[in-house]
């Protein structure tokens, strides 16, 4: 127990003296904290400071959020990536909107039940907004964990998981469990991080029997990765009357965003004229050009290797889902990172 004791307030003296001064803890207001939490996943807090303040001048309120054009909203996100975030942070709104009076719920379980919102965001948003004392474990929680009590057992194990998370509450101090959570997400953020973690600043040191049997640096113990999936895709950009096609995307991955006509294709180049063929499947009879080179983006699971084409359409043929885009358009669209070189090119043609 004084050892639970200790953690707690050393962690809670050091966040007062030394955290970020970061946006969203100036507030306890569910909503804002709800869409700090979404956008902080897998993405570094630095990079979304000005993304949470534009969204937030635009959608102040969860209302405002839950009438947003989609289109609008995904192009306020572009950059951010994982846009399934943002799509269900619109779910969420316009759930919680119809059925709770358009504030968030001041419950795990009820939070847990929105679009998007897992353990760790409802966790996070009862402790922070609601004050309530819960635990709030994320990626960076579990490291600190794993490396305070030498945890040597494989964090992809689920009997592991619920130990780590069970040990995260019992530490959480029922005056400050809002304070606590962001001082265990900034500790594991700053200090205790993946790779060379700064031991010797770290202010819950003397406890830590990672440290003291020097393998803090190797924990948390995770399962193999799977290799991540390669896929090379033949880029189109078709141009036609100064526009170029663009198409909306509809799959789970980029859904909602538009990109240019694609296809999968082996070998080191696409084949000019399979790529002629596959947009005679769309209805867009065009010739092929010139190659415009290559890019690379890598998402979560998924590698895309693209090799970018230019080809020119006799008309601008209507195709479903398709746009027909001008320069002015093609800035204004929602599109992924992974087209920017070939929206780059197809902007210089334009």
């Amino acid at each position: 127990m004084d050892r639970e004791r200790d953690f707690a307030a050393a962690l809670l003296r050091w966040y007062d003296a030394a955290h970020r001064d970061l946006p969203w803890r100036h507030t306890r207001d569910a909503y804002r904290v709800w869409v700090s939490e979404i956008m902080l996943q897998q993405t570094r807090a630095e990079t979304v400071v000005p993304y949470y303040e534009r969204f937030l001048a635009r959608y102040p309120t969860l209302e405002a959020l839950a009438q947003a054009d989609e289109g609008e909203l995904l192009k306020l996100w572009e950059g951010l990536g994982y846009y399934s975030r943002a799509r269900n942070l619109q779910r969420a709104a316009q759930r919680a909107a119809q059925e709770c009076g358009g504030t968030l719920p001041r419950t795990v379980e009820a939070l847990r039940s929105l679009p998007g919102v897992g353990a760790y965001t409802a966790g996070a948003i009862a402790a922070i907004a609601y004050g309530l004392p819960v635990a709030a474990v994320d990626g960076n929680v579990e490291r600190v964990l794993c490396r305070y009590d030498a945890v040597t057992e494989s964090v992809g194990d689920p009997g592991t998981r619920r130990a780590v998370e069970a040990r995260a509450q019992a530490l959480v101090p029922r005056d400050r469990p809002g304070d606590f959570a962001n001082a265990m997400m900034e500790l594991g953020a700053t200090v205790c991080t993946p790779k060379n973690p700064a031991c010797l600043l770290c202010p819950v040191r003397e406890g830590c029997r990672g440290f003291e049997r020097g393998v803090a640096q190797e924990l948390p113990v995770k399962p193999r990765k799977k290799p991540q999936r390669v896929e090379r895709r033949a880029v189109m950009l078709v141009f036609c009357e100064r526009r170029v096609l663009t198409v909306r995307r509809e799959e789970r991955l980029l859904g909602g965003l538009y990109a240019f006509p694609s296809a999968l294709h082996e070998g080191e180049t696409g084949d000019p004229a399979a790529l002629v063929y596959a947009l005679e499947a769309m209805g867009v009879r065009a010739a092929y050009d010139e190659p415009l080179g290559r890019a690379r983006h890598v998402f979560t699971h998924i590698v895309w290797e693209m090799d970018v084409h230019a080809l020119a359409a006799e008309t601008c043929t209507p195709v479903e889902g398709g746009l027909w885009a001008t320069r002015e358009a093609l800035a204004a669209l929602a599109m992924p990172t992974a087209v920017r070189y070939a929206r780059e090119q197809a902007a210089l043609r334009l």
